[in-house]
C-alpha cells in the first residue's frame, strides 16, 4: 500500500481575496462533503489559484469545527474531529435503524429468523475480523469449523475461533465500566494459543519487549504506535473517556464508540491482537449504549472488502494533523452497508416467506428451527447440520437439536450419516419437491 502524500506545511501561507470567492466557495464545500484528503482536493482547486493557499483555507474552515479529545500523538498533539453534514447524515440514518426494531411486513418473520441471524452475524464476525489481520482461511472452511463445533485444526482457525467465543460473550460484559483490566481480558480471549510467545496474551507492551510496527503486506510500514512507557496514562485516559460524559460536552453513542476503536488502535498497546481487540472494544460500547442492532452488524465483513480504504483512513487521520474525521466517516460509511445488508435479509426472508408458505402445509407439525434448517437446505444443498451446530444455532440442549433433526429424517427431508463419531445430516436430494 502506498503511503498518502503528506499535506503541505500551511504555517507561512497567506489567504489572499482569491480564497473567498463563490467558485472556491463550493470547492470547500464539495471538499467537506466528501471529505476529501490532500491527496485528492489538489485536483479539485480551480486554475489560477495555488493549491497550498487553497488548502490553507480548506483546513481553516476545518478547524473552526474541530473537538479536541484526550488522546495525543507522538509529538503531543491533541487528535479531534468534527461533524460534516455527511456525518450528521449518516447518525441520522443509523438512529432510526439502530435505535429500535426494524419494522418488517411481517414480525413473526424477522422473530422466527433472529437468532439465525444474530448467530451468523458473530460467525462473520469472527472470520472477517480474524482475516484483516492475516487469518489464512477460508470463510467456508471457518464457517464449517464454528458451525459444526470441531476443534479448531491450526492457527489461523484458533484467531477465528477465539474471535467468535470473545464476540459472543461481549454481552455478558456491558454493565462494567471500562478499565484496562476489561481490555486485557479481551486481548486474551481474543489471542489465545494463537502467539509465538504465550505471554503476550493479557498484558499491555513494556519496555522490556521490542518495539512494534504496523505494516502492509509488502513490509511498508504505515504506523510507528507510541512508546511503551506511554501507554498506561493513554489507557487510563482512554478508560475515563468511555466512562464519564463531562457535564455540558454531548458526544454521539456511535461517534464516541468510532473514537474508541481509533484510539486503542493507534495507541496499539498489545504485541498483538490490536485491530481485533478495537473492533470488540467498539462493539462493546455500542451494546453498552443500547444500540442493540449492532450485534446482527458485522462491520469487520465489509472493512475485509476494502481494506485498503480502512487503513488509508487510519492514516489520513494520524497525517492530517490528528483529524479523526477520515475515519469517522469510514467508518459510518461502513455501519450504513452492514445495516443495508440486514435490510436486505429481512426482505429476503419475506419473499421467502411468501413464496414457500404452502410448502408447510403437508408438514404442519414442524417447529420455527426446523423450518430454518428446511430452509437452509433449500438455499444450498451442501448444507450441513450436527446436533453441536443446532445447539448453538437455536440455543437448545443437546435432546432439543437430536428431536429436531431426527424429526426431519423420519419424515424423509434430511439424510442422515455418520462421520468418525459424530453424526450429521444434509438435505435430502428432492427436498424442493418433497416440500411442494
Amino acid at each position: 500500500m502506498k503511503i498518502p502524500e503528506k499535506p503541505p506545511d500551511i504555517t507561512d501561507v497567506s489567504l489572499d481575496k482569491s480564497l473567498f470567492s463563490e467558485e472556491m466557495s463550493i470547492v470547500v464545500k464539495k471538499a467537506n462533503r466528501d471529505y476529501l484528503y490532500w491527496d485528492k482536493f489538489k485536483y479539485r482547486v480551480p486554475e489560477g489559484i495555488r493549491t497550498e493557499s487553497a488548502w490553507a483555507a480548506l483546513k481553516t474552515a476545518r478547524s473552526l469545527q474541530m473537538k479536541y479529545v484526550p488522546l495525543k500523538d507522538t509529538s503531543g498533539r491533541l487528535f479531534c474531529y468534527w461533524l460534516p453534514d455527511i456525518v450528521l447524515q449518516y447518525l441520522h440514518l443509523i438512529d432510526q435503524d439502530t435505535g429500535g426494531q426494524i419494522i418488517t411486513d411481517n414480525p413473526s418473520i424477522y422473530a422466527q429468523e433472529k437468532r439465525w441471524y444474530l448467530m451468523n452475524s458473530i460467525v462473520e464476525e469472527a472470520i472477517a475480523s480474524s482475516q484483516i489481520e492475516g487469518a489464512a482461511t477460508t470463510r467456508q472452511v471457518a464457517k464449517d469449523m464454528l458451525q459444526t463445533g470441531r476443534k479448531p485444526r491450526d492457527r489461523s482457525e484458533q484467531m477465528v475461533y477465539n474471535n467468535y467465543i470473545t464476540i459472543s460473550k461481549i454481552r455478558e460484559l456491558i454493565d462494567k465500566p471500562l478499565t484496562p483490566e476489561l481490555l486485557k481480558e479481551l486481548q486474551g480471549s481474543i489471542t489465545k494459543d494463537t502467539l509465538d510467545d504465550p505471554s503476550y496474551e493479557g498484558r499491555f507492551r513494556t519496555v522490556e519487549d521490542r518495539p512494534i510496527y504496523v505494516s502492509d503486506f509488502e513490509g511498508n510500514i504505515l504506523h510507528a504506535p507510541p512508546p511503551a512507557q506511554n501507554i498506561k496514562e493513554s489507557i487510563d485516559l482512554l478508560c475515563e473517556f468511555a466512562n464519564e460524559d463531562k457535564e455540558g460536552e454531548f458526544i454521539h453513542p456511535v461517534i464516541k464508540g468510532i473514537i474508541l476503536h481509533f484510539w486503542l488502535a493507534y495507541i496499539h498497546p498489545f504485541n498483538d491482537g490490536n485491530g481485533r481487540t478495537a473492533r470488540a472494544l467498539f462493539y462493546w460500547y455500542m451494546l453498552k449504549k443500547n444500540y442493540w442492532l449492532f450485534e446482527y452488524l458485522s462491520i469487520s465483513n465489509i472493512i475485509l472488502k476494502v481494506r485498503t480504504q480502512y487503513y488509508r483512513s487510519f492514516l489520513y487521520s494520524e497525517i492530517d494533523d490528528g483529524d479523526m474525521t477520515y475515519f469517522i466517516i469510514f467508518h459510518l460509511r461502513a455501519i450504513s452497508t452492514a445495516i443495508g445488508q440486514l435490510k436486505c435479509y429481512i426482505k429476503q426472508k419475506q419473499e421467502e416467506a411468501r413464496d414457500v408458505a404452502t410448502q408447510w402445509r403437508r408438514y404442519p407439525s414442524l417447529n420455527y428451527r426446523q423450518k430454518g434448517v428446511l430452509n437452509r437446505g433449500l438455499a444450498n444443498s451442501e448444507a450441513t447440520f450436527t446436533f453441536e451446530s443446532h445447539m448453538r444455532m437455536y440455543g437448545v440442549v443437546h435432546q432439543t437439536a437430536r428431536t429436531d433433526l431426527l424429526q426431519l429424517v423420519k419424515a424423509g427431508l434430511l439424510e442422515k450419516n455418520k462421520k468418525g463419531r459424530q453424526f450429521y445430516f444434509i438435505p435430502v436430494k428432492d427436498l424442493k419437491d418433497r416440500l411442494k
